[in-house]
């Protein structure tokens, strides 16, 4: 069985679409990673996305650290990157909401599906699904594509699912998928 401890890297404080945007996290508040850390599993396998908002927050993680995984990054949001949702809609507005509301194969322009990003994350995890405690440290979309994958729900339900910087959601696999706490401020 392998229990996964996934968490969201600490805030960016973007008001854009940052998906693959290299940004840094702001780890000042100290007191609530110290109530993750606490939280999380003595001695645990630790990954995260090679950007650099959740390196930092792992690195604040206890764990046995593995290489970074650039699997694990957030969607790439192509010609969106580092634009608002409004000038996004202003531009494209069809585009924008098939985006969100038909989620799957739908990209923005340069970007990334919500499938293709589920399907390169997924494969991800399952190369590390080999027992015990793992704690991943990654973005909003791949904690809930895991989700979704783990719950067996379209995207469209898996959106509604809040998943705060900072939070923990807990998923266990024994040759089927356990939900636990969902979006778990410690």
């Amino acid at each position: 069985m392998t229990r996964l401890w996934l968490v969201r890297h600490g805030p960016t404080h973007a008001r854009e679409m940052i998906g693959w945007t290299d940004r840094a996290a702001d780890l000042s508040d100290r007191a609530k990673i110290a109530r993750l850390a606490a939280a999380l599993p003595g001695g645990a396998r630790l990954v995260s996305s090679d950007l650099s908002r959740a390196v930092q927050t792992a690195d604040t993680l206890p764990g046995q650290r593995l290489p970074h995984d650039a699997r694990l990054r957030e969607i790439h949001f192509g010609a969106w990157e580092g634009r608002r949702f409004a000038e996004v809609e202003a531009d494209t507005p069809d585009l924008i909401r098939a985006f969100w509301e038909q989620a799957g194969d739908v990209a923005a322009p340069g970007g990334e599906s919500w499938n293709a990003m589920a399907a390169r994350v997924c494969q991800a995890v399952d190369g590390l699904l080999t027992g015990g405690d793992l704690i991943i440290v990654a973005h909003f979309g791949p904690i809930l594509a895991l989700l979704q994958r783990a719950q067996g729900v379209d995207a469209q339900t898996v959106f509604a699912q809040k998943i705060e910087p900072l939070s923990l959601t807990q998923l266990r696999f024994d040759g089927t998928w356990q939900v636990g706490p969902i979006n778990h401020d410690p």
